[in-house]
């Protein structure tokens, strides 16, 4: 816990060398200071001592009696320091003062939560509560990567040559309208030569998708064109790709091939998006604050679901390394896959809801 740096009470007394009447005035001073040091001080040293406790040890150091009294006595010490300015006491002791309101403060009122508990309560309150928030960014995001698969699919089916303009050569990986359906095929699963391609293009894709996610999010302050044209752009990618394998009769394999870890994969993208329609929203629609303002809240907001998307996406990549290179069975992919967008969405859905979220509405 971080604390002010104590002050010594410092000792009472001490010769003067002033001309007698400045020595009268400052005697009464010292006088008065003492029997108000006198009167109060033991209260100061019982909260001095539970302070370097608490500071030391944590809250669990004090015993329950204890830290109840710990309020107690650090009004009492705010008492003291307002009537020792009043009356002008010796800069020593309010010196004093200060300082143990200070650490008595940060015992008091700073927030004395383990790392643990900060974990628990992102993933269980903080995190589904700014997806809920969202959702309307996050419903844009969606239509966005949708309209693209379509989009991209339709073309791709109707004139093959598409497929070239909406895939890069790099992340075709040897996949193109001109290979056979037999070795089209043998990228779908984890046998014969077919292996260390196959994690090859898996790495490829999770680094790509990854990318697109944080770009996703760092361009929404460009009034969010960008961010959905990103969206847009990595569903024509994917409606091209299942596209070239429906036109060989591997929709239902290259879905579960797919599902294993794409669920999760374009959920992360998606809330990368969410992430950066938000930031957009703050500035087009500042509302009643100034758009610096909004944009600092709304900001804090999107960072929480960008960290849950950092998530998402390292989950992702080990369903893809590990899952997808172990399990061939396309019913297994489907189901692992599947139940994983369902878990993730019950998750967003229901977790940490508060009793205003929970009440049925009229």
């Amino acid at each position: 816990m971080t604390s002010a740096a104590p002050h010594t009470l410092p000792a009472p007394g001490g010769a003067w060398t002033h001309s007698p009447p400045v020595a009268k005035a400052v005697e009464r001073v010292e006088l008065k200071s003492a029997q108000f040091r006198r009167e109060r001080e033991e209260s100061w040293r019982e909260l001095e001592r539970l302070v370097d406790r608490v500071e030391s040890g944590g809250v669990a150091a004090v015993a329950p009696a204890e830290l109840t009294r710990l309020p107690t006595l650090y009004r009492a010490a705010l008492s003291s320091l307002s009537v020792a300015r009043t009356v002008s006491l010796d800069r020593n002791t309010l010196l004093y003062l200060e300082g143990l309101a200070l650490r008595g403060y940060l015992c008091v009122y700073s927030v004395r939560a383990t790392v643990a508990d900060v974990l628990v309560d992102f993933f269980a309150r903080a995190l589904p509560a700014a997806v809920r928030q969202a959702g309307g960014a996050f419903a844009i995001a969606v239509a966005a990567l949708l309209a693209g698969v379509l989009a991209g699919f339709a073309l791709t089916s109707a004139q093959p040559d598409y497929y070239h303009a909406f895939i890069s050569p790099q992340m075709q990986q040897g996949r193109s309208p001109t290979t056979s359906t037999e070795v089209l095929r043998s990228y779908l699963y984890t046998h014969g030569s077919a292996i260390d391609e196959l994690q090859a293009f898996a790495s490829f894709l999770f680094t790509h998708n990854a990318r697109i996610g944080m770009l996703c999010f760092a361009l929404g302050f460009a009034l969010g064109v960008p961010t959905l044209a990103l969206l847009f752009i990595n569903g024509l990618s994917l409606g091209a790709f299942l596209a070239l394998y429906d036109s060989r009769g591997l929709l239902v394999e290259v879905g579960a091939w797919l599902s294993i870890h794409g669920t999760t994969e374009f959920l992360a993208i998606l809330l990368c998006g969410t992430a950066g329609l938000m930031l957009s929203s703050a500035i087009i629609f500042p509302g009643s604050q100034s758009r610096l303002a909004n944009l600092a809240q709304r900001g804090r907001e999107a960072a929480v679901i960008v960290l849950g998307a950092v998530l998402l996406f390292f989950v992702a990549g080990l369903l893809e390394g590990l899952g997808r290179q172990l399990i061939n069975d396309v019913g297994w992919r489907y189901l692992i896959g599947w139940s994983a967008l369902a878990g993730w969405a019950a998750w967003f859905v229901l977790a940490g809801r508060t009793r205003r979220e929970r009440m049925p509405r009229p």
